[in-house]
């Protein structure tokens, strides 16, 4: 038997194989980063889109029944809410639109206007500092009004413009019509604030 000089298996050096675990280690623990951020982000964006919806709606106004206070074009965010006060401004469902005007009286009061366009409610003067002029509008009801069970009594502040509850056309506001209150403009952004 002869014997036969094999080369020797060259085996590689521990910090070679030192360098090629961690870069490995750091492959692996990169992705599972990455896969972990975008998991936790595509969670955030659908928790955030889900309370949008369900709790803060973001609306775009449409029209000029508010004109003065809220105009075309102007973003505001509302809050979910069946409780609300006279001078409130809320958006509500009318014929698959979304309007937006101002709570003037609750179920049960009694509205009344005169030719000059002061309303009142219970048979007080409104004080209203949120109107530029004062206007009878686009009016086919009889006054003195009661405003029926759950529902509110509902007007824009561009008086003369306004189709709102003074009109049959869309009368009193049911609650399961009712979107949300407007708290908060947020476009453009020179007029961002609080909505009165």
């Amino acid at each position: 038997m002869s014997s036969q000089n094999y080369p020797k298996k060259q085996l590689p050096e521990t910090a070679d194989i030192k360098a090629a675990y961690q870069k490995s280690k750091y492959k692996k623990t990169f992705w599972e980063t990455i896969r972990s951020t975008v998991f936790m982000l595509v969670v955030v964006a659908a928790f955030a889109v889900l309370v949008a919806v369900l709790f803060l709606p973001i609306l775009r106004i449409y029209g000029n029944s508010m004109k003065g206070n809220l105009d075309n074009g102007d973003i505001v965010v509302s809050v979910k809410s069946n409780h609300f006060e006279t001078s409130d401004v809320v958006a509500f469902y009318y014929n698959n639109n979304i309007l937006v005007k101002r709570v003037i009286a609750e179920s049960g009061d009694w509205v009344d206007m005169d030719e000059k366009g002061n309303v009142y409610v219970n048979k007080k003067k409104l004080d209203e500092p949120y109107l530029t002029t004062k206007d009878y509008g686009h009016t086919d009801i009889t006054f003195p009004y009661q405003v029926p069970e759950n529902r509110i009594f509902v007007m824009g502040d561009n008086r003369k413009e306004s189709i709102d509850s003074r009109s049959n056309a869309i009368g009193t506001v049911a609650d399961e019509q009712i979107v949300g209150k407007l708290i908060f403009k947020i476009w453009p952004l020179s007029e961002l604030g609080w909505i009165d």
